[in-house]
Parts: structure tokens; C-alpha cells; sequence
């Protein structure tokens, strides 16, 4: 990363948190703490209101506008693929919007990467024009915390009902995967999208429920994960 570019990452940071400590700025910026303590004060130095000191955290006085840095053309090349692939695997909301954020985007690209184009791509003439369907309600009710009902269907192509809190949306190898609690089992639950053949927002909302969030999940996976090297590590008597 050019140091012009870190300077600006670290003010962007400390606009969004309250302290932030320069081991935290380091290891976002994949640098050294030293390199972050010298990028602080001639931060500083150049006029930006930033408060604090080492080994106890850094915060902005107030509000301050950075002139946002150009893209170079990995940059670039990284925004086209991921738009691509949000238009072709992100359903018909998400597609529209990457398509206008792309016009935004290249209407302030410079002369000489105005032309440029990655030669990666998302193509979707082989995708059922089905197979999302299901996408932005699921994403909108998981932003919305709210109920819903599927009708999924199983290896076995059997249907079944649930009432579950969606909470993410993965994307895994090709496949979008519903992550939920499930109000039958009372556990964490994930359901292909691809299998849900119906489904019912309910216009009810979860509140905030320990154990049973996100991050819960998360912690859960990561000690799963941890106890599947132990044992992988563990030699054989």
C-alpha cells in the first residue's frame, strides 16, 4: 500500500470509531506500530485534528473531509470484478445498484484509465433466471430483523416450513447459504437459496436475543475450527 494511500485509510478509520489504538491501525494496515506512530504525527503536522498517544488510542476533534485518493488500476480492476459479480450473483436490487455505483465510478476516472477494462468476468447466460429470486427479500428482512416463513426443500426433495430470524446471507463456492436461527430447533440453521421454493416475510421483528447472533455464530465456527486442528495436530499414540 502507498504511504499516501495509509494516511488516508487511517484518517477514514478514525472517523468511524471513538479511540482507536495504533496496535488496531496496524493490524488493519498490515504495518508495524512504529510505522503507524509516524504516520500519526505528521498527520498531525499537516493539520489534521487528531487526539491521543501511544499505547493509548487515537480519535478525531471533530469531523474532517480527506479528498478521496484515485484508484490505481488494481483498484479498478478490483471495483469492475466486483461489480460484475454482484450484477450477475447479486440479485436484481444489488445487480441495479453495482451497475449505477460503476457509472459513478467511471465518470471520475482519469483520461488514462478511462479506457481500461479487467478481463475478468461474471457471465450469466447459464444461471436459472430463478435462482436468486429470493435474494433481496431475504437480505432486506435480514437487515430489517424480521420473521420470515420458507418453504425449503431438502436432498430428498421433500418441503418443509420454517420460522426463522435470517441474520447473513455466505456466499460458498457458487451457492448462497441462509444463515438463521430457526425458532423449531432452537439453533443456528443455514438453508441453500437455491432450495427454498417459497417464502413469506411476517412482518414481525426479532429483537436482540444473546447466544443467538451473528457473532455468536461466528465465535461458534471459530472454536469448531480450532477444535478440528487440535485434534487434525494431536499425534497418534
Amino acid at each position: 500500500m502507498r504511504r499516501a494511500d495509509r494516511l488516508f485509510q487511517i484518517v477514514q478509520i478514525l472517523k468511524h470509531k471513538r479511540l482507536t489504538t495504533a496496535q488496531e491501525l496496524a493490524e488493519r494496515l498490515e504495518v508495524s506500530t512504529r510505522t503507524i506512530y509516524r504516520d500519526v504525527q505528521d498527520l498531525c503536522l499537516s493539520g489534521i485534528p487528531i487526539e491521543g498517544e501511544a499505547g493509548v488510542g487515537y480519535l478525531l476533534r471533530h469531523e474532517v473531509n480527506v479528498p478521496p485518493l484515485m484508484f490505481n488500476e488494481a483498484e479498478l480492476e478490483a471495483i469492475q470484478v466486483g461489480m460484475r459479480m454482484v450484477q450477475t450473483w447479486g440479485g436484481k436490487e444489488l445487480g441495479s445498484a453495482a451497475r449505477q455505483a460503476m457509472i459513478k465510478v467511471e465518470a471520475v476516472l482519469p483520461k488514462r484509465l478511462q479506457a481500461y477494462q479487467s478481463l475478468m468476468f461474471s457471465p450469466d447466460f447459464y444461471l436459472d433466471s430463478n435462482e436468486f429470486q429470493f435474494l433481496d427479500p431475504l437480505r432486506n428482512s435480514a437487515q430489517r430483523r424480521e420473521y420470515v416463513k420458507l418453504f425449503y426443500q431438502d436432498v430428498k426433495l421433500d418441503v418443509t416450513e420454517r420460522e426463522v430470524r435470517p441474520l447473513a446471507i455466505y456466499f460458498w463456492r457458487g451457492t448462497w447459504t441462509l444463515l438463521t436461527w430457526c425458532e423449531l430447533r432452537s439453533a443456528f440453521r443455514n438453508f441453500r437459496v437455491d432450495r427454498i421454493t417459497g417464502l413469506v416475510r411476517l412482518n414481525r421483528h426479532f429483537d436482540l436475543a444473546p447466544g443467538q447472533e451473528l457473532e455468536d455464530y461466528i465465535c461458534l465456527m471459530d472454536e469448531q475450527s480450532k477444535a478440528r486442528a487440535e485434534v487434525k495436530d494431536k499425534p497418534l499414540e
